[in-house]
């Protein structure tokens, strides 16, 4: 009996072995690592943001930039894809 039941787990053993082979074939794919981090590559243009120092900002955020104020507002005046813009904020 234990005989038969080590044999029938050498045959599944086995059977997974050549399983494992047919779902992972050997297939190798050479990829540059700047792939996998984020340095040399550049976000996304958003369409509805405000940028400064290459950082995307959406509508209402507020930053201080050399001392002034700003805050990311729409402009009504221009008819544009991206029609958000940087505004000085009164004090």
């Amino acid at each position: 009996m234990k005989r038969t039941l080590m044999a029938g787990l050498l045959v599944l053993m086995a059977s997974g072995v050549q399983a494992d082979q047919r779902i992972r074939p050997d297939v190798e794919v050479n990829v540059p690592p700047e792939v996998f981090s984020s340095g040399g590559q550049r976000g996304q243009p958003c369409s509805q943001c405000c940028i400064y120092e290459n950082a995307n900002y959406s509508e209402g955020a507020v930053i201080k930039a050399e001392g002034v104020l700003l805050q990311c507002q729409r402009d009504d005046k221009t008819l544009s894809t991206n029609p958000l813009v940087w505004r000085r904020v009164r004090q």
